[in-house]
């Protein structure tokens, strides 16, 4: 079987030498070059056509992103590895939408890196530091919170409705009539699907909306 050829690109050569000292102690892996910049990782992935693309998020001259838009844009075929110090919501969630096979951070165990690199070499997507994936769980409780489309007002209906509140308390509370707060609770039940205000209760809670 064909050793797993490894890019690494970092601007730090401590860095570097780490990955570089690690890997190279597996068998199956070779790293077949070092990046200090982004462009230097992208001009070694057209050179030497590695597998995988062991890359750091803050490059000097371009960031992590930008190398996999590019690397995305030309189609080519490695597989994008982030390791970095970084746990930014942004650039994570940016990167795995460029098709990026997974995103570990630096402190990450030194076999989870080996294993990660093994991986997505095969084909895996979705290796990810523990402390991404909790992130990954509040994203999409996000989405799916905005994907309900409630308005600010039914929402604050809703969280009313949470906190035991009648429709007659709301409505004082929000000093608007009872026949509104009707509307609004025939809004809320038709958006979450459910058909009773303990279970629009129970769903407000069990997603964590509050």
């Amino acid at each position: 079987m064909s050793r797993i050829r490894v890019v690494l690109a970092d601007d730090h050569p401590v860095v570097r030498a780490g990955i570089r000292n690690l890997l190279e102690k597996v068998v199956d892996i070779e790293v077949v070059g070092e990046a200090s910049t982004g462009q230097e990782a992208l001009n070694l992935v057209d050179n030497v056509h590695p597998d995988v693309l062991l890359l750091d998020m803050e490059l000097p001259d371009i960031k992590g992103t930008e190398v996999a838009q590019r690397l995305q844009s030309s189609k080519s075929p490695v597989k994008i590895l982030a390791l970095s110090a970084y746990d930014d919501g942004v650039y994570i969630r940016e990167l795995l939408e460029l098709g990026a096979a997974g995103y570990l951070i630096k402190e990450e165990a030194p076999e989870t890196i080996v294993e990660a690199v093994r991986g997505v070499a095969y084909g895996e997507q979705g290796w990810v530091s523990r402390r991404i994936a909790a992130q990954m769980v509040s994203w999409v409780r996000g989405d799916e919170r905005e994907g309900l489309k409630l308005t600010a007002r039914e929402m604050e209906v809703l969280k009313h409705v949470v906190e035991g509140n009648t429709n007659q308390n709301i409505a004082a509370k929000l000093g608007i009539s009872e026949k509104a707060i009707e509307k609004y609770m025939e809004a809320i039940f038709a958006k979450l699907g459910v058909a009773s205000r303990v279970d629009a209760a129970v769903y407000a809670v069990r997603e964590g909306l509050f």
